[in-house]
């Protein structure tokens, strides 16, 4: 009676005299009867907030950039642009998790935006969470990748490794040592063959972005040589030019994280950006085609299309 009661009010659309009239019961009771369906979970109700996503900016971007798809959060000209982002991006996330295999992350606020809004459900043991940059003293401990590997697997109760290697080194001869133990390269292996990766971008010279470079100690000609190198934006700790491609420069000789050809090969790479600041890398990583999805605010979405 119930799912007979739910099917004609919520799908055929009768009135509840209607339904009354079908089912059997006085009009009275129907509101219980269809209260009771949804207590006992033959009814689910879902509401799409037309006001949470830009549905439009989407549609745009996906055009313009060929994405898979993209969720573009409304700007509020608010602080928490960011944790709106996020929020969109750990929906995603949850949309779309396998049942097996693996999800790596690179770090950054944005990374961390998104795994602050996945909520607990340890149901996922099948899952096997990775990092895709070594571990990064100059940010803020709790964007390090290594840390929200964890935290990301903890929440779902999944499996995780740990990249015990700096993103950054000071020389080529200190990478290639970090690369000759198994023990890092077995796990960026592991994270070249994820099935997501969610990963951030910045801009040359800016925040994070800029840290990088100074960690690197670069010496003047080495600096001279990056400046030169037309590096705009940067994803995963490797840099890249106004087309999405890896800059030829030392830099590359001090990184320890997976490359741009390798993640291009993951199957689904989600970018998370907020800021229209962030438009000149975003832009570059798009026309490079590293991301499949975009998660971003509209003042970025905005900033890209124009």
């Amino acid at each position: 009676m119930l799912v007979k009661a739910a099917t004609l009010y919520y799908l055929e659309g009768k009135s509840q005299a209607e339904v009354a009239e079908e089912i059997g019961v006085s009009r009275s009771n129907v509101s219980r009867v269809l209260a009771d369906a949804r207590k006992n979970g033959i009814v689910d109700i879902r509401i799409n907030d037309p006001f949470g996503r830009a549905r439009d900016l989407e549609s745009q971007l996906v055009a313009r950039y060929g994405l898979r798809e993209c969720r573009v959060a409304p700007s509020t000209g608010s602080d928490n642009q960011l944790s709106r982002v996020g929020a969109l991006g750990a929906q995603w996330l949850l949309d779309n998790l396998p049942r097996e295999g693996g999800v790596a992350l690179s770090w950054g606020s944005s990374v961390q935006a998104v795994v602050d809004e996945i909520p607990d459900d340890a149901s996922h043991e099948n899952i096997e969470v990775l990092p895709l940059v070594g571990g990064l003293s100059i940010v803020d401990s709790a964007r390090d990748g290594n840390v929200l590997v964890r935290l990301l697997a903890t929440k779902l109760g999944a499996q995780h490794r740990r990249l015990y290697a700096p993103a950054v080194v000071e020389s080529r001869e200190s990478r290639e040592a970090f690369l000759g133990e198994s023990s890092i390269t077995g796990v960026l292996d592991a994270s070249r063959r994820a099935k997501i990766a969610i990963v951030g971008v910045g801009n040359v010279g800016r925040g994070a972005s800029g840290a990088i470079i100074e960690s690197m100690k670069l010496s003047r000609s080495e600096q001279a040589e990056f400046t030169a190198s037309g590096a705009v934006g940067d994803c995963c700790t490797r840099f890249f030019d106004r087309n999405g491609k890896t800059v030829e420069s030392t830099v590359n000789d001090r990184v320890i994280a997976i490359d741009l050809e390798e993640l291009g090969k993951i199957p689904t790479v989600v970018g998370i950006a907020a800021g229209a600041h962030k438009m000149e890398g975003t832009h570059a990583a798009l026309t490079g085609g590293l991301f499949d999805v975009l998660v971003v605010d509209s003042d970025l979405a905005l900033s890209l299309l124009n």
